[in-house]
């Protein structure tokens, strides 16, 4: 019996089963009885499990971004941080934008600082090339390496995940099939999940027939006033009536242009987002987008962390599914 057995049989989580058994007062008084029923009808000592977190390491986890300001990455991190505190972690982060060097020297930075694990959060962690990737590689014979967003496959590396690839494809799928005849997709960075999009509505329209090549994706400079000049140009390039974007911002800063050029939208231009960020919620007309499980991916790689941490054995990958969250821009 250990910790992660109190935790399925309870019902709860395992940082839930930590809190009752370090006292904490954040527990509901059902929840602590619940939990401290198990834990006396197992004779589960939790020592074992506290030697296993605490003794020898500097109760420490490395955290890297490209991006804080990026409102997925930074609403990931507030759970991850909130989860490692109610484990007794302290995260150290390091932001180290998009530059492949600047990526490897933030691994080596925190690794000099005898961090218990890493966690690469964000999708921008995983090259194509994967001879690119070899610094992680090299990263996890020290720590236990955990990839958010993103899929490598690797000893000593953990991947947690949304489904973008299927996810992407639903969503394309229900435009197709309810008018749509040339979409193009937006993108600021090349990353994991930027190419799993990609290949979505790729092999969507190709099912419908409807030609979907590299001419139809943009990358769009920083900035709304970026993404606007980039569909003023696309447009003297080609006919759109569907503008899927990689994230919100960028389908944000696309009704902008749709509102410059005098367009309604979703009868004269249909605009889809991604991450359902808190602008989802504030553009007019309400964005259609894509709830990709933040709070559960970041609340499951803590889990995992500390189960792996504690030597249990856990799934090299975790795939979360997504939802379509339906506003008024399609």
């Amino acid at each position: 019996m250990n910790i992660y057995d109190i935790a399925r049989e309870a019902g709860v989580s395992i940082a839930t089963v930590s809190r009752v058994i370090n006292g904490s007062n954040k527990v509901s008084e059902s929840t602590k009885k619940k939990v401290l029923d198990l834990v006396e009808k197992y004779q589960y000592s939790p020592n074992a499990f506290a030697r296993g977190l605490g003794l020898g390491t500097m109760k420490t986890i490395g955290v890297l971004c490209a991006d804080i300001s990026n409102l997925y990455i930074s609403e990931a991190m507030a759970h991850i941080e909130h989860g490692l505190h109610d484990y007794g972690f302290n995260s150290l982060l390091c932001c180290t934008g998009y530059d492949h060097q600047d990526k490897e020297n933030g691994v080596k930075l925190l690794l000099s600082r005898n961090v218990d694990a890493l966690i690469l959060l964000g999708s921008h962690y995983t090259e194509q090339d994967d001879s690119a990737n070899e610094y992680i590689y090299q990263a996890a014979k020290t720590v236990p390496i955990f990839m958010v967003d993103s899929v490598l496959h690797g000893e000593n590396i953990y991947s947690i995940a949304c489904d973008d690839y299927d996810i992407t494809k639903l969503l394309a799928q229900k435009l197709l099939d309810s008018g749509t005849k040339s979409p193009i997709f937006l993108y600021r960075h090349d990353s994991y999940t930027c190419r799993q999009k990609i290949k979505a509505i790729t092999d969507a329209c190709r099912e419908k027939g409807i030609a979907f090549g590299d001419d139809r994706v943009f990358l769009c400079p920083v900035g709304i006033s970026g993404c606007v000049k980039t569909l003023k140009k696309a447009e003297g390039l080609l006919s759109f009536d569907t503008v899927m974007c990689d994230n919100d911002l960028l389908a944000a800063s696309t009704l902008q242009y749709a509102q410059e050029k005098d367009f309604s939208v979703p009868e004269d231009l249909r605009v889809t987002g991604y991450d359902f960020t808190i602008l989802s919620l504030t553009t007019t007309p309400l964005l259609t987008t894509i709830d990709n499980k933040v709070e559960h991916v970041a609340r499951a790689v803590v889990d995992t962390l500390v189960l792996r941490l504690n030597n249990e054995i856990i799934s090299q990958k975790t795939i979360f599914s997504a939802d379509i969250i339906s506003g008024r821009s399609i």
